[in-house]
């Protein structure tokens, strides 16, 4: 068997674990490794009945779930090109995505089959909906629902003696070959579609391998990140399937809370994040404890400070299972004040980077060497370099090259030369500064930096940092207006209603936060007024807002 293919990572788990249990829907009985390849078998037979060819584009959409894990790992095994969709999409963009990448199968849960409408997408033949058991909604095919219906006698009639780890079959790859279609927009004319080959999720997983040598089969994962975006999909479902892992799905988006139930019910070794779940975490369960007296006294004192921290620990790493080793975290940048606080406590957490046009990692280190602030280094098979004449102190744009980079854009090619160019170097449109160590330190997007009164380079990440440390504030957003900076903010409304504060007064104690934020900055980033959201701001899949839609303002 060849392990430097992905395929070959996932057919040899899955046949070595055959036992064990490898997905379980939130409060449900689990699929065992030996029911998961026979659910892929069942539906590389509907595949073969409907005429389904290598390449073909399969599109799905629907929540975390078994059967979506099913629904993936059948498609590519099989030859054909998954193309995965976020289920939060409207119906519109929903259907946009599946056409404009040529899909002739869709899989969807219930959720997403009342938002679409078959007849606005012609080129679909087939309609599976995952929550009933696969059940066929639309078909131009006898065949397929002939084998559906009697789907027990033709898989008897296949495997006579029984369906064994030898009558596990799937798809030769070859490392360019393209396997996954994800779309990261489906609101224009032209969504983009990022073109990941096989040798990107081959790369990925093996990076994962090699990083987490403490993962074993039988271990536990909880999936909390979606698994049509690239973060979540790579190391919550592809790489922990190939280790034998046994995935647990929450029934919804989950809140802080419902996932430190899960998590402590599940005992993770390794727990993957973004970075607004731990910053809730510390902010909510941890800071307001250290505000109080004695602490908020004592902590002034070194070697009491020393203790206390410890006593914190102690208590905070329960929280996430009794086996954690490690939490991840990556998605997007970690609160500064948070992330010197967990490397002050000597937490184990670690920060990684990546991007949806990498599948998705680039730089990563583990918790015993991870640099606080920084992003990780560069990891195997991928190259890291700064456009930069002192990559050390000047800040420039990252470029990347190597084994996890897409081959581009689907059906836009303009916008594939305009990122990648002809030797395989990727802009990122990252702003950052590397140390001699490599390790990668972000300090803006190119496409965000705000260009202050006298030329200056203003980085609206740096002033929301600080700005999130307060309680008042559960979102914030700062952009530019007429030359001035504004901090748009979605209070915690939670600690609010908690409190008994009301608006009048909301808006004083905000101003005095912004104040005191102002005080640690230089005059030309300096907020010039603040206005309160009533709405969340709308998010990107990995939990970012969307901040081309305010800047507008």
């Amino acid at each position: 068997m060849d392990d430097n293919k992905f395929l070959s990572l996932i057919k040899n788990s899955i046949c070595s674990n055959w036992e064990l249990p490898a997905l379980s829907d939130y409060k449900a009985e689990p699929f065992y490794y030996k029911d998961f390849a026979r659910k892929i078998a069942e539906i590389h037979l509907m595949f073969d009945a409907m005429g389904v060819k290598k390449g073909d584009k399969v599109a799905l959409c629907g929540r975390n779930s078994a059967s979506w894990a099913i629904s993936f790992f059948a498609t590519v095994s099989y030859g054909a090109v998954i193309v995965t969709i976020l289920h939060d999409f409207d119906g519109h963009s929903i259907q946009n995505i599946v056409n404009h990448s040529d899909s002739k199968v869709l899989f969807v849960n219930d959720q997403v089959w009342a938002k679409v409408n078959p007849a606005d997408m012609p080129n679909v033949e087939t309609i599976f909906t995952m929550d009933d058991d696969f059940a066929v909604e639309k078909a131009s095919s006898a065949k397929l629902i002939e084998t559906r219906e009697d789907m027990s006698r033709i898989f008897k009639e296949k495997y006579p003696n029984g369906f064994t780890p030898k009558d596990v079959v799937f798809h030769d790859e070859k490392a360019d070959e393209l396997a996954l279609i994800n779309y990261t927009s489906g609101t224009t004319s032209s969504p983009k579609g990022v073109m990941i080959p096989f040798r990107s999720l081959w790369s990925n997983t093996k990076v994962a391998i090699d990083l987490f040598p403490y993962i074993n089969p039988g271990d536990g994962m909880v999936c909390i990140l979606p698994m049509a975006h690239m973060y979540g999909l790579a190391f919550e479902i592809l790489f922990a399937i190939s280790m034998g892992c046994h995935i647990h799905f929450l029934s919804k988006v989950p809140s802080p809370q419902v996932i430190l139930e899960m998590l402590s019910k599940v005992n993770p070794p390794i727990v993957l994040s973004v970075p607004l779940i731990m910053e809730k975490i510390i902010q909510t369960k941890v800071f307001p404890e250290l505000k109080k007296q004695p602490a908020k006294t004592l902590l002034h004192i070194p070697f009491i400070r020393k203790r206390i921290y410890a006593k914190v620990t102690k208590k905070l790493l329960p929280l996430f299972g009794n086996k954690l080793i490690e939490v991840a975290v990556g998605g997007a940048a970690l609160n500064k004040e948070v992330g010197n606080f967990l490397s002050e406590i000597k937490f184990p957490y670690t920060v990684g980077y990546g991007m949806t046009e990498c599948g998705p990692l680039i730089s990563y280190a583990s918790s015993k060497v991870y640099k606080p602030e920084s992003c990780g280094k560069p990891v195997d098979r991928m190259i890291c370099k700064v456009d930069s004449s002192n990559p050390e102190k000047e800040i420039g744009e990252l470029i990347v090259k190597g084994a996890n980079v897409m081959l581009g854009y689907y059906k836009n090619p303009e916008l594939t030369e305009s990122v990648l160019d002809k030797d395989g170097w990727l802009k990122t449109g990252d702003l950052v500064t590397m140390d001699k160590d490599e390790f990668v330190f972000i300090k803006g997007r190119s496409k965000t930096m705000v260009l202050g009164p006298s030329g200056q380079n203003i980085y609206p990440e740096e002033i929301e940092d600080l700005l999130n440390n307060s309680q008042l504030i559960s979102e914030v957003l700062v952009i530019e207006e007429a030359g001035k900076l504004i901090a748009l903010v979605y209070p915690d409304k939670d600690y609010i209603e908690r409190e008994g504060i009301k608006r009048p007064d909301l808006e004083k104690l905000l101003a005095e936060d912004i104040k005191f934020v102002n005080k640690k900055l230089p005059r030309f980033s300096q907020i010039s007024n603040c206005r309160i959201q009533d709405q969340e701001f709308e998010k990107t899949p990995k939990r970012s807002i969307k901040r081309f839609l305010y800047q507008k303002h």
